[in-house]
């Protein structure tokens, strides 16, 4: 899927989130929300199913993933759908940033200056 797309429908799903009153979560700045009492909160969503047939899977970036757990931060999960109005979330999950498995990072090139890792939809719910 092009990066635009990925990035509109993930964009969706932060607002979608941060709408969802039972994780009581706001939009916020260097992370993508907040609980009410100031704990960040990333959230991250992939597809269930590219185009090509393959699973999604989430993105993390080393310096960031590292500052949200300094900051005793949370991950809000969201496997999508797309849809021809949107996306359905198929499933959402928070977890703290500290009980993530172990992520194995490599080189992410240029883009935000840092290594990457990715996680399979299994390894999170």
């Amino acid at each position: 899927m092009p990066s635009h797309r990925a990035n509109h429908y993930g964009t969706a799903c932060e607002k979608r989130m941060a709408a969802k009153r039972r994780f009581d979560l706001e939009r916020s700045s260097w992370h993508d929300a907040t609980f009410q009492n100031g704990t960040p909160v990333e959230i991250k969503s992939t597809r269930i199913e590219h185009s090509d047939g393959q699973p999604g899977n989430f993105k993390f970036y080393r310096a960031y993933h590292e500052k949200l757990r300094r900051h005793d931060g949370w991950y809000c999960f969201v496997v999508y759908r797309p849809t021809r109005s949107g996306l359905t979330v198929v499933n959402d999950r928070m977890r703290r940033g500290v009980d993530l498995p172990c992520l194995r990072w490599h080189g992410g090139g240029d883009h935000r200056g840092t290594e990457q890792a990715k996680l399979a939809i299994s390894d999170v719910f």
